[in-house]
C-alpha cells in the first residue's frame, strides 16, 4: 500500500492577519480546528470558499489563506448557497454565529437546510450578542440577565438542533470549542456528507457571557455530563464508562450498567443514518442535569442535493431544448430583415 502525504500543513490555511478575537475566546480553538481538518482533506486551496456574515465569528475569513466573502448581517447563506450552486467544485464553508444565523439570518438558514444543499454550516453559539457587547440572543437561556434583558428574558431560546430536524435537515453535528480534536472529526464528516451540514459548536465569550458552558467543560464532571455519539457506537458514557442510554417506552432514559438489570446490551447503539428523525431529536435534546449533552454526529442522512438536482434539470432541458445556441434563438420565430 503506497502512503500519500497530505496536501497542506495547517499552517497553509492561516493568513497574515492579526487574530482581533479576545485573549481566550473559543473562536480561536475553532478555527485552529478547522484549519487541520482543511489540511487532513484531499482538497486544493483554491477549491475552498469561506462566507461569513456579521458578528464576532465572522471575522473568520479574514485569518483564512482561502478563497473569503466578509457579507453582511444575516446573508452568509444566501451568498453561500448561490456560490456552491453556481459551482459545484467549491467546497462552501459558511462561519456564523447564534445571532447572525436565527435571528436576522434565520429565513435563510431553514431554507439552505431544506433544499439541502452541498455545503457546511459551522454555527458559533455563545447564547449572546459579543460584537455589539451583550444583548440577549435568540439562543440566550430564558431568565438570562444582559444588557438587553437587565431583569431577564422572558423569552424561551431557539435550540438549533431542532430548527434543524424541522426544516428537514440531513446532518447535524454538535460540538464544544475546547475539544479540538472531536471538531477535527466533525468537520471532516461535515465536509464528507454531501447535503447542508450543519454544526453547532458551543463556543465560550470570554468577556460578555463566560463560563456559559462551565458545567460541560469542567474537568471533574465532564465524562458524566457529556456523552460523544459515533455511528455504530453504544451510548456510553461516564468517568466509568459505565452509563448509558435506553429507552423507556418512547423516551430516553439514562441507566448505569450493572445495576436494576441493565447489561452493556441493552444500551442502544447509535444510528446517525436512520431516516426517522424521531430518536435524533431525542438525543439533540437532552439537557444536563436529567442527561448528557450529546456531541458527535446526531445525524447524517444521504439524500440527493439541490445542486445535484439543479445540474441534472439543466442538462434534461439542453438535451430536450430545440434552441441549442444564442443564433438559434435570435433566428427562431417570426423575424424580419431591415433594409
Amino acid at each position: 500500500m503506497i502512503e500519500t502525504k497530505p496536501l497542506y500543513k495547517p499552517q497553509d490555511f492561516k493568513s497574515d492577519q492579526e487574530i482581533r478575537w479576545c485573549a481566550g475566546c473559543g473562536d480561536i480553538a475553532i478555527i485552529n480546528a478547522v484549519q487541520k481538518a482543511m489540511a487532513e482533506m484531499d482538497i486544493k486551496k483554491e477549491n475552498y470558499a469561506v462566507i461569513s456574515g456579521i458578528g464576532c465569528s465572522s471575522r473568520f475569513p479574514y485569518y483564512m489563506s482561502t478563497y473569503g466573502f466578509h457579507s453582511i448581517h444575516g446573508r452568509a447563506g444566501a451568498i453561500a448557497s448561490g456560490a456552491k450552486t453556481a459551482n459545484r467544485k467549491l467546497s462552501v464553508w459558511q462561519i456564523t454565529g447564534d445571532g447572525d444565523a436565527l435571528a436576522i439570518g434565520g429565513n435563510h438558514f431553514i431554507h439552505e437546510i431544506r433544499r439541502n444543499i452541498d455545503l457546511n454550516v459551522i454555527l458559533f453559539n455563545n447564547q449572546i450578542y459579543g460584537l455589539t457587547k451583550g444583548q440577549y440572543s435568540p439562543t440566550s437561556k430564558f431568565g438570562q440577565v444582559t444588557k438587553t434583558s437587565p431583569y431577564g428574558t422572558v423569552e424561551q431560546p431557539f435550540h438549533p438542533g431542532e430548527l434543524v430536524i424541522g426544516a428537514q435537515g440531513k446532518f447535524f453535528a454538535r460540538g464544544l470549542d475546547n475539544n479540538v480534536k472531536l471538531n477535527i472529526e466533525i468537520f471532516k464528516e461535515a465536509e464528507n456528507h454531501r447535503g447542508t451540514s450543519v454544526v453547532e459548536v458551543l463556543q465560550n465569550c470570554v468577556i460578555f457571557n463566560h463560563g456559559a458552558y462551565a458545567y460541560l467543560t469542567d474537568r471533574e464532571h465532564k465524562e458524566d455530563r457529556q456523552i460523544i455519539l459515533r455511528h455504530g457506537e453504544k451510548m456510553i458514557f461516564g468517568k466509568e464508562k459505565n452509563k448509558g442510554l435506553v429507552l423507556d417506552g418512547f423516551k430516553l432514559k439514562v441507566v448505569t450498567i450493572g445495576e436494576d438489570g441493565y447489561t452493556e446490551d441493552d444500551i442502544l447503539v447509535h444510528d446517525a443514518h436512520e431516516k426517522d428523525p424521531s430518536l435524533h431529536l431525542a438525543l439533540i435534546n437532552m439537557r444536563y442535569p436529567e442527561f448528557p449533552v450529546a456531541l458527535g454526529v446526531i445525524r447524517a442522512v444521504s439524500e440527493h442535493t439541490y445542486d445535484e438536482r439543479i445540474e441534472a434539470q439543466i442538462e434534461e432541458v439542453k438535451a430536450h431544448a430545440k434552441i441549442k445556441n444564442v443564433d438559434e434563438l435570435l433566428h427562431s420565430g417570426n423575424t424580419w430583415e431591415v433594409q
